[in-house]
């Protein structure tokens, strides 16, 4: 079986919390060797806790499989020399300090690339480097600034941020994708570049139709509850026992709706017979579909119309997410060691996932890290821990150690 489409390539990885190892460990699951590098205390997201398992925080352990850890004081001349090697031997560095927080131990894209120019240099910020490079980037901040805690809650409740660190992941899903392309311009230049995501670009990107009611339509969009403004039905609708979300987003969908609720002539009024004359009409379309799904509970609504091809959904808990996905062969949990953890997302036919290393303990590889990056220079096969040099690149084998960097607190992005 092949180690995964990114088998062979090194992973430098300087970040912390949620968006740059969320990307990292979605590398590493692609096959990448990936060290991750924390200060003496660790990442904080080992402290972030309840839930634990075995004393460990499932967000840290959720985040941060597939990972050599190494512990380092950048503080300290000789840490931050080992820091500037693994920099050195990179395929990738990823990075989320404050703009400029790195150049004071010769970590910053200038000093990096000029050892090693075919390094592709991933910085994650919140605000960007030019005039928000003062602000620190948290994903609350940002929920906030971006306008999307106005887009949530009752439209006469106050805002509220979404339920998860959303353009935290989104980045760090955008960092994935930067990379991945500076690599492909790298395979036909041999030239590396700098990769510049922040939390305010992707969370405006990721707005998408609201960003667009604004920035093409003059419209300030507002809160709607769990209504769509331009689709209906697109809700949550009540049954005999449960909510039903309800998707017919066009109108053979709402036809094939109706047909299973037992309202074959409701299409054809001019009221409801397209989605702009359903939306208008909101207020009187509703009454006549509850009116409807009261007679049977949401699940036995949600096989009935999912076989008539009409998107809808119950609303879980997370348990019952996982079951679902159990239900559709999705296999949602995987091992790792003795710590389960959530599928990479991604199926890959030649390729697959590689799931080798739970999250490590801190400091957990340093010793062997530190020993195969004290070894010879490029031009030499050296093999430590693992990992392989071959021409100054890093390698083919996962290295053995991860790592810790610490730095004086006001460099944390």
């Amino acid at each position: 079986m092949a180690g995964g489409p990114l088998e062979g390539l090194l992973v430098a990885d300087f970040s912390r919390v949620l968006a740059g190892p969320y990307a990292t460990m979605l590398l590493a699951d692609m096959g990448a060797t990936v060290v991750k590098v924390e200060g003496p205390q660790g990442d904080e997201t080992r402290t972030w806790m309840p839930p634990v398992r075995d004393d460990v925080s499932t967000y840290y352990l959720g985040i941060n499989r597939g990972k050599r850890s190494i512990a380092l004081d950048l503080r300290d001349s000789a840490d931050a020399e080992v820091g500037r090697e693994l920099a050195r031997r990179a395929d990738v560095l990823i990075e989320n300090f404050k703009p400029g927080g790195l150049a004071k131990y010769g970590l910053d894209f200038a000093s990096v690339s000029a050892a090693n120019p075919r390094v592709i240099y991933a910085s994650i910020t919140g605000f960007g480097s030019g005039d928000g490079r003062h602000v620190p980037g948290y994903d609350l901040m940002v929920q906030a600034i971006s306008g999307l805690m106005s887009l949530t809650g009752d439209p006469d409740g106050p805002p509220y941020r979404a339920g998860i660190s959303v353009f935290d992941v989104m980045a760090g899903n955008h960092a994935v994708i930067g990379i991945l392309a500076a690599l492909r311009h790298r395979d036909a230049t041999g030239q590396g570049q700098l990769v510049e995501v922040n939390l305010l670009s992707s969370a405006l990107t990721g707005l998408v139709n609201h960003s667009s009611a604004f920035v093409a339509g003059g419209v300030v969009p507002f809160r709607m509850g769990n209504a769509h403004p331009s689709v209906f039905p697109y809700e949550p609708l009540p049954t005999a026992d449960n909510d039903l979300i309800v998707a017919a987003a066009n109108d053979g969908q709402f036809r094939r709706l109706c047909e299973v609720l037992g309202l074959p002539d409701v299409p054809d009024d001019p009221r409801f017979a397209r989605n702009a004359d359903r939306t208008r009409n909101r207020e009187e379309l509703r009454p006549v579909l509850v009116d409807r799904l009261r007679t049977r509970g949401a699940v036995e609504w949600f096989d009935l119309l999912v076989a008539a091809g009409v998107p809808c959904g119950p609303i879980n808990t997370i348990d019952g997410g996982f079951a679902m996905a159990e239900r559709f062969g999705l296999d949602p949990v995987v091992m790792v060691g003795d710590v389960p953890t959530t599928r990479h997302p991604i199926r890959f036919s030649e390729t697959p996932a590689v799931y080798e290393l739970p999250p490590p303990g801190l400091d957990e590889h340093g010793e062997e890290l530190r020993a195969w990056l004290k070894g010879d220079g490029p031009g030499r096969a050296a093999t430590t821990a693992g990992v392989t040099e071959e021409d100054g690149q890093a390698a083919a084998e996962p290295a053995r150690a991860p790592t810790t960097a610490h730095v004086a607190e006001e460099d944390r992005g």
